[in-house]
């Protein structure tokens, strides 16, 4: 994967170079760790489905870092009182997930009895990302208040934009077990894929690299005068339908992959 950590080493130094900026002008910093449940949606299983929902779900973990406007390092004071600056803050983030992937639903329930649905009961797969981006978080009530015990709970809104290097993982049980081989998959991928099958390959376990766009809603609860515990639930959608590991042809792939992460978290203030 070098040339994927090559790419993501470039965007973290541009990173930094923008907290940089920001550490010039004063504003304080926080740091943290993430970790928690990840219900992948993809191409595995059948869309909107319980089982499928409930089945492919992983963990996820990550570090990650605020500027916060509404005080300065620099002299332990308060920045001046802007709306910006009292409501808004910017994260960053280094995270990594990862989901064991299967089919469930109708098309691979164990009352079916045909070789295209044992082909699907034998299919498995691995989502595994590693991410790095930045997200501007809006507080609605004063960061100001929060931080002097004025109230216990600062719930949140986020938006932003990650970079990232995804590695899928594919294997069956069925036939001679060679992924190479389409008829040891589901055969309607494979006649989706025909003449160009080896052109046109539904599945992918190399590595690759995407963007995605991250939004979350959540809280946090004041601790002590320098930490927080915070929880929030976070929507991901990648620009790529093969970050699973599958991309077949058919109608029924409508959409790209994406994820729900339930994050629990602990964040110091450094400054």
């Amino acid at each position: 994967m070098t040339f994927n950590f090559k790419q993501l080493t470039y965007l973290f130094v541009f990173i930094l170079g923008i907290n940089e900026c920001y550490s010039q002008l004063g504003f304080s910093h926080e740091i943290g760790v993430i970790a928690g449940p990840v219900a992948f949606q993809s191409d595995f299983g059948v869309r909107r489905d319980f089982e499928t929902n409930a089945g492919n779900t992983g963990i996820g973990i990550g570090i990650v870092h605020y500027i916060n406007f509404a005080y300065r390092a620099d002299c332990n004071c308060y920045t001046t009182d802007t709306f910006f600056n009292d409501h808004f803050k910017l994260r960053n983030e280094i995270s990594w997930n990862k989901t064991n992937l299967d089919h469930f639903g109708k098309w691979a329930d164990p009352s079916r009895t045909s070789e295209n649905a044992e082909r699907l009961r034998r299919h498995s797969g691995v989502a595994q990302n590693f991410d790095i981006g930045t997200q501007i978080e809006f507080f609605p009530k004063s960061i100001r208040s929060f931080q002097a015990f004025s109230y216990s709970f600062a719930p949140f809104i986020s938006l932003g934009v990650h970079f990232t290097s995804y590695n899928p993982e594919v294997s069956t049980t069925y036939g001679n077990m060679n992924i190479n081989d389409p008829t040891n998959f589901w055969i309607p991928w494979g006649e989706a894929a025909v003449p160009n099958v080896n052109e046109d390959p539904f599945l992918f376990d190399g590595n690759d690299t995407t963007w995605s766009v991250v939004g979350s809603i959540g809280t946090r609860y004041k601790l002590t005068v320098l930490s927080d515990l915070m929880v929030d639930l976070r929507w991901q959608y990648y620009f790529n339908d093969k970050v699973d590991g599958l991309d077949h042809n058919l109608k029924s792939n409508k959409a790209n992959d994406w994820l729900v992460w339930l994050n629990f978290g602990y964040i110091y203030y450094l400054d």
